[in-house]
């Protein structure tokens, strides 16, 4: 056990296993985090945030840079970690490592850019001559809960932007891909984060919802709804920020490109086996296209080579456990005996489902009533856009949609009426830059991700009136 997990963890003695989704060995053990050792880690966090709120933006700058050296200096490391304990293929956990690295530069960049404002009092007749000098001081102590989905860059998404901003993190990962935050905290005192200002905590729903109650100032978490509303309702009257899934659609117009419409749904919905919160959900096909698109798409489908994740030539690897597949598996079923219609794909073996595509799905079908997250591409037949997007409206998520369409009277339709926090034009939903503001409404969260919004949001206002 290296130092920085052995500073948290000493006295534990319920052990998790972490095993690869793929082979099901065991590819690591953690000590579950006791409640005092969690009491005792944001003691310690409050501690070092109180000498390092106080820090210099060009201080915090390098401290983020030289943690993203780290990462690149350790990036096949870690990348094989990615790829053991999600099950990730290698080329995507190479590719989230490199995203990690981005995060952690941007977050720096921003730190020195984190500007108030003068405001004067005098506006209306009769006003003062005064001005208001408007600053950002940290919040405090963020908590940061993350899922296994992105172990790497969705820890950075919320460690990056809290040290630019001034603030220290406790941080609980997913029990089921938690190696590589761990592997991230130690490498972050090998570039000289103070003690305590990064600490890993350990554990499920228990240890997520004492780190929610505990003396924190904020709680940023990724996960479900129901989670997340349960672990606002334990923080009280903290600020949370909450990115909680999502049902996204793609639509593909008549006049859109069909090859790169059909290149955008298999990358955004089988990549890391259809387990990202803002993939393709659903498909809405204009019925003007729709056998056209499917002569397409379905021989690129059947080209997707699925096994070891280790493997260069393994575009899907499995889902991350067998409880995942089996509920895959079951909604897909439930889907055909309603009386849609399967046109590839499928099956399962173990927690390998194969790339699969069905048509004709009614808008209440299990597969797309819900967040599925899993390899399945479901096709929504539409000719009037105000009624497609009606429909996508009626859902209670509202993370990111996709459109294909060079119409502009489109493209301001789409942007204008879609009930989402993001409309990508030509892309697909799951498209994201990692500065730039990524959020939903609705039961999709709360607040925004994207390293310069959420300088902000992990920053407490002040005003001084001169």
């Amino acid at each position: 056990m290296s130092l920085a997990a052995a500073a948290i963890h000493t006295g534990s003695t319920i052990a998790i296993d972490v095993r690869n989704p793929f082979d099901f060995s065991l590819v690591g053990q953690i000590a579950q985090t006791s409640a005092t050792e969690l009491a005792s880690a944001v003691a310690r966090a409050k501690t070092a945030q109180r000498a390092f709120g106080t820090s210099m933006p060009h201080g915090r700058r390098a401290l983020l840079d030289a943690l993203a050296g780290k990462i690149a200096d350790h990036a096949d490391e870690l990348a094989l970690i990615i790829a053991k304990e999600v099950g990730k293929t290698i080329t995507e956990a190479r590719n989230e490592v490199r995203r990690a690295q981005t995060t952690l530069k941007l977050s720096g960049d921003a730190a020195t850019f984190l500007d108030g404002e003068v405001l004067h009092c005098g506006i209306v007749s009769g006003g003062v001559d005064r001005r208001a000098i408007v600053t950002y001081e940290p919040v405090g102590v963020v908590g940061a809960i993350t899922p296994f989905n992105y172990p790497l860059n969705l820890l950075c998404h919320k460690l990056g932007p809290a040290i630019a901003s001034g603030n220290a993190v406790v941080a609980k990962p997913s029990p089921k891909a938690p190696l590589a935050a761990t592997r991230l905290a130690e490498l972050a005192l090998d570039a000289g984060f103070p003690a305590g200002l990064f600490q890993i905590v350990h554990g499920g729903a228990e240890t997520a919802m004492s780190l929610a109650r505990a003396p924190i100032d904020l709680l940023s978490f990724t996960g479900g709804p129901t989670a997340g509303l349960a672990l606002k309702n334990a923080s009280g009257l903290i600020r949370c920020l909450m990115e909680l899934g999502g049902n996204d659609p793609l639509f593909v117009m008549p006049d859109g490109d069909l090859d790169a419409a059909v290149a955008t749904a298999i990358g955004h919905r089988f990549e890391i086996a259809g387990q990202s919160c803002a993939a393709v959900k659903k498909l809405y096909l204009h019925r003007d296209i729709v056998d056209a698109f499917l002569e397409r798409l379905l021989p690129a489908v059947a080209a997707v080579r699925s096994g070891d994740p280790l493997l260069a030539d393994t575009a899907m690897g499995p889902v991350i456990d067998q409880a995942a597949a089996e509920l895959i598996e079951k909604r897909v079923a439930a889907t055909l005996a309603g009386g849609a219609r399967l046109l590839i794909g499928g099956t399962r073996s173990g927690t390998l489902v194969a790339p699969t595509v069905i048509d004709a799905v009614a808008p209440k079908s299990p597969v797309i009533a819900e967040e599925t997250f899993g390899p399945v591409i479901a096709i929504r037949r539409f000719s009037d856009a105000a009624q497609a997007i009606a429909e996508v409206n009626e859902c209670v998520y509202g993370l990111q949609a996709g459109v294909f369409t060079n119409d502009h009277a489109l493209i301001r339709q789409f942007s204008r009426d879609l009930a989402v926090g993001g409309v990508m034009i030509n892309e697909g939903p799951d498209f994201r830059a990692e500065h730039v503001p990524f959020g939903g409404i609705k039961s999709s969260g709360l607040g925004r991700e994207g390293v310069r919004i959420t300088l902000r949001e992990m920053s407490e206002t002040k005003v001084v009136i001169d």
